[in-house]
């Protein structure tokens, strides 16, 4: 596979006026948006790639009404790769075929929008950044709140001093999760290759908890919460912690993660109630998980009140003032009580922002290693919440210095023949 993009590791800039050409591979959710917001802003969706017939003609609909022409139909990911007209994949399916994916794209010379959180493992995400690295693919990683305006000018706020010391970043996802329940084993839907969806995962019978979207809740295919919807909160944490004190310094160096499932006794395996913290030399962060409610909460002295069935935040609690992030904007609450500057949401622009860098060639907002680091962040939380400890991290040498049972964490085991790609 990766010949086949030998002739296209060095591209030259596109025209600011040239339309990207792009595959969608998965389309059910999260990928029909990406889609959708691409086409919006001057891209054409060539072939549209999904297991599911179903999902196929319906996402496929969708895409044909937008930008008025039907798009290609494919069931094979590989073929995708091999057509040259393409000129990027965004790759919208389950977290645990995000890797092979993505590895193989760019060996294809593909560019890559990948939704979040990017990869299944701490080793995966390091393999993904250096393919992207070696065959020179623009990456971007779908944590979009890098490219939206008011999350940048609340990190450049907090960034520039105005908080006084930040000492504490809290971090948070409040929502209602219904209950799965225990379905049965059955078959797949008809005409769905289930084994290839399996792909690197164990073989397992058919259940339809197992498959779409809430294959999530389950250890095979995602990463708990916290790396599906934390990874958004604790991102733009993280942003603010890498301004203030630079790459080299912005990773922790403990984490202790406590929680289980508390809320609803169905066939999830993930935690549905758990706080996460990260401690640096003088900081801590945390993250916050509640599946049970969005029920109004106290931040920084003031009720605020869930945003539709989930409510985010991010709080940066300083010694002059502290800033919280919500979905309306963010808001600074001073140690005097004088009202603080505040700042209404705007849309965030990623998928833009992936087209104009696939033309001129620069990194992306939300470059892979930019998501890969705010994925660690996810990965993290769930080793220690699967050893029941804390556990030290070297970001150096990012590993878990002296303790091998965290170390085999760090990867994971992979179904024959659906192992990662040599990089």
């Amino acid at each position: 596979m990766a010949a086949a993009g030998a002739l296209n590791f060095h591209p030259l800039a596109m025209g600011a006026n040239e339309r990207v050409t792009l595959a969608l591979i998965g389309g059910r959710n999260q990928g029909r948006g990406v889609a959708l917001r691409a086409i919006q802003a001057g891209a054409k969706f060539k072939t549209f790639c999904d297991l599911d017939p179903a999902i196929l003609e319906k996402t496929g609909a969708d895409i044909a009404q937008a930008q008025e022409s039907k798009p290609q139909f494919e069931k094979e990911f590989q073929r995708v790769l091999e057509d040259k007209d393409i000129d990027a994949v965004v790759i919208a399916v389950p977290d645990h075929w995000h890797a092979r994916m993505a590895i193989l794209a760019c060996q294809a010379g593909k560019d890559v929008y990948c939704e979040k959180p990017l990869s299944q493992t701490i080793h995966e995400g390091q393999q993904m950044r250096d393919a992207a690295r070696r065959y020179n693919r623009v990456f971007q990683v779908g944590t979009q709140r890098r490219s939206g305006s008011t999350f940048q000018s609340a990190v450049e706020y907090v960034a520039a001093g105005k908080l006084g010391k930040v000492c504490e970043i809290k971090t948070w996802i409040y929502q209602t999760r219904p209950t799965l329940g225990r379905p049965p084993d059955g078959t797949p839907p008809e005409g769905v290759d289930y084994d290839a969806w399996l792909g690197p995962a164990p073989k397992r019978p058919f259940n339809q908890n197992r498959f779409h979207y809430n294959w999530r809740f389950f250890w095979d295919y995602g990463n708990s919460e916290i790396g599906n919807q934390g990874v958004h909160v604790l991102d733009v944490a993280l942003w603010a912690i890498q301004k203030m004190k630079g790459m080299p310094h912005a990773m922790p160096d403990r984490v202790s993660a406590s929680g289980g499932i508390y809320w609803l006794d169905d066939a999830k395996e993930v935690p549905d109630t758990q706080i996460v913290t990260y401690h640096y030399p003088d900081l801590l962060l945390s993250f916050e998980l509640r599946s049970f409610g969005n029920d109004h909460m106290m931040h920084a002295g003031q009720k605020i009140t869930g945003n539709g069935p989930t409510d985010f935040g991010i709080a940066y609690y300083g010694t002059e003032a502290s800033l919280l992030i919500s979905g309306s904007g963010w808001k600074v609450y001073t140690k005097t009580g004088e009202p603080g500057p505040s700042v209404k949401a705007l849309p965030e622009t990623h998928e833009k922002n992936f087209l104009e860098c696939v033309k001129s060639r620069q990194k992306p907002n939300s470059d892979v290693e930019t998501g890969r680091l705010s994925t660690t962040l996810c990965h993290l939380g769930n080793v220690s919440f699967k050893l029941g400890r804390d556990v030290k991290w070297d970001p150096g040498t990012e590993t878990f210095p002296g303790d091998k049972e965290a170390n085999n964490l760090l990867t994971k085991e992979y179904r024959a023949p659906f192992g990662l790609p040599k990089v």
